[in-house]
């Protein structure tokens, strides 16, 4: 058996086992990845290379952050700030999409996330509503966000490298002409009908997050330095490529810090970092890293695509690429996605004779839609376990905005981005 086969039939035990949750989560990704290694399609070093991905370096770090301003109370504080102008639940839900819609716009989409989870976390326990319906939102709104400029998200600079080769380009806020559309609909849909779909769940505490503690006797110094060091990250992940520190450094030196002055405490710490997450992270790598390796992912892109005929239709072409994007992203990081479909597309407009910049955009948004699996994107896996998510959640609540975003793409990408200009 080849080892594009032996991965393709690893992706869809992945999908049934996700589906299915008869074991947990971490437990199917980690069973991929050790099969990987067993069935000699990835050695050991590459099918665990996940597990020291920046990404999962940044969870770590911004676990240990964001426990800090639970532990001192200070999210509690913050929350109760919020929740006094956001009296429902729905007006919450925009605020808190709204917010983390434009920060995401000027930051990367995971590390906005990451930084206000644990705010998010602390407004729901303040306010008294559950968590669960509003981390969804929260990462929708991250990953809907990081298409509304070229450094929101790491595909926008993927497709944006490829066009420069042909000495192209998209403009800095070039994505927001299709993003902010995206965005406002998303918003407005979960702020009506999605409103019913997010799921409703009671979080059993675990210690790490625990929002019925009482914080009278942590000291004032110790809320405010948690907050101070968020802030400071927060900056430092802002101002990245001036200061010339990566992400999941900026995140680890506030961990470090926080521990190092005992704002909070190294066992806590280590208690609020989720490990469901890290497994589920790491060992989900390992497959994107195989359908790379293997081929495979480019097998399935290119029979979709040569299924369309020697010269397809444009806009049939626009719209298969946006959906085999949206496919690939839900089950691959969006990144891997990104990457693997950009050269590919690329070829596809040079066959044609077509304007890369509309291939390309389309195979930008679309794989940005990793909103229906918890695996698709970092933030989506990084609320698993605080908002106690089963997989059939991400597909019930974040499929509909799948539609919606193919919707406003297949009516915005032709006028904006014409193949043939």
């Amino acid at each position: 058996m080849s080892p594009s086969t032996i991965t393709l039939l690893f992706l869809l035990f992945a999908v049934v086992m996700f589906v299915l949750e008869k074991i947990p989560l971490g437990v199917t990704s980690m069973i991929v990845c050790i099969g990987l290694v067993v069935t000699g399609v990835l050695d050991t070093k590459s099918a665990f290379a996940g597990f020291v991905d920046s990404n999962v370096i940044l969870f770590v770090a911004m676990f240990i952050v964001g426990g800090a301003l639970f532990e001192t109370g200070m999210a509690n504080r913050i929350g109760g700030i919020v929740t006094r102008f956001a009296k429902t639940e729905k007006m919450l839900i925009i605020a808190i999409m709204v917010i983390v819609g434009l920060m995401s716009g000027v930051l990367s989409n995971t590390g906005t996330a990451a930084v206000l989870i644990p705010v998010v976390i602390g407004i729901a326990a303040k306010s008294g509503y559950k968590r669960s319906r509003l981390l969804m939102p929260l990462v929708f709104a991250a990953a809907m966000g990081g298409n509304l400029s070229l450094i929101g998200a790491p595909g926008n600079m993927i497709a944006q490298s490829a066009l420069e080769e042909l000495e192209l380009k998209f403009s800095f806020f070039e994505y927001a002409i299709i993003g902010l559309p995206i965005l406002a609909v998303g918003i407005l849909f979960y702020a009506t009908i999605g409103y019913r779909l997010l799921p409703s769940h009671d979080v059993q505490d675990d210690g790490a997050f625990d929002a019925g503690k009482d914080f009278q006797d942590v000291p004032v110094w110790k809320q405010w330095t948690s907050l101070v060091v968020l802030a400071l990250t927060l900056l430092a992940m802002i101002f990245e490529d001036k200061i010339g520190i990566k992400l999941n450094i900026s995140g680890c030196i506030g961990a470090l810090v926080l521990i190092m002055t005992g704002v909070i405490s190294e066992k806590d710490a280590l208690k609020s970092i989720d490990l469901k997450t890290i497994f589920l992270f790491g060992g989900t790598l390992s497959l994107a890293s195989a359908l790379q390796k293997t081929g495979a992912g480019e097998e399935i892109a290119n029979r979709v695509i040569s299924a369309l005929g020697e010269t397809p239709s444009p806009y049939l072409l626009t719209f298969m690429v946006f959906i085999l994007c949206c496919l690939l992203t839900n089950f691959m990081s969006n990144t891997a996605t990104t990457a693997l479909m950009v050269p590919i597309c690329l070829s596809i407009a040079q066959r044609m004779g077509a304007d890369p910049r509309a291939v390309l955009m389309a195979c930008v948004i679309g794989g940005s839609c990793a909103y229906a699996t918890p695996i698709g994107m970092p933030a989506n896996t990084m609320v698993v376990g605080a908002g106690g998510y089963r997989f059939t959640d991400y597909v019930k609540a974040g499929s509909p905005l799948i539609v919606i975003a193919t919707a406003v793409s297949m009516m915005i990408l032709p006028v904006a981005f014409p193949f043939f200009p």
